[in-house]
């Protein structure tokens, strides 16, 4: 259960690490910019607790498309960044594609 709580930090301090990026106007701005590089060790630091108990493809794949689909919704809401018809398609797989990896793969072993 542990490896699932340190991926959904990881997720969130991602989260929280991109967003701050968008903020950071390309580090010009300094706490943006020190939240953003933050959030990015200590994503990376759970991403590696996560590491001891999935597998790297695995983990990477929850990882990467679950922050890719809610970065989207932060794009979304705090932005107004709306994604067209193939965006949403494409993000649409990317969470098949998570399901599909956490369903049926006997390598996540549940």
């Amino acid at each position: 259960m542990m490896k699932y709580i340190f991926l959904a930090l990881a997720i969130i301090l991602e989260l929280i690490a991109t967003s701050a990026l968008k903020q950071s106007e390309q580090f010009t701005r300094l706490w943006p910019s020190v939240v953003s590089l933050v959030g990015y060790a200590l994503a990376f630091y759970f991403l590696s607790h996560t590491l001891k108990s999935l597998p790297v493809g695995i983990a990477y794949a929850i990882w990467s498309g679950v922050g890719i689909v809610l970065i989207t919704i932060i794009g979304v809401v705090f932005y107004k960044q709306i994604p067209d018809w193939p965006a949403i398609v494409g993000l649409a797989l990317i969470v098949a594609g998570v399901l599909v990896i956490n369903i049926f793969s006997k390598t996540v072993g549940h």
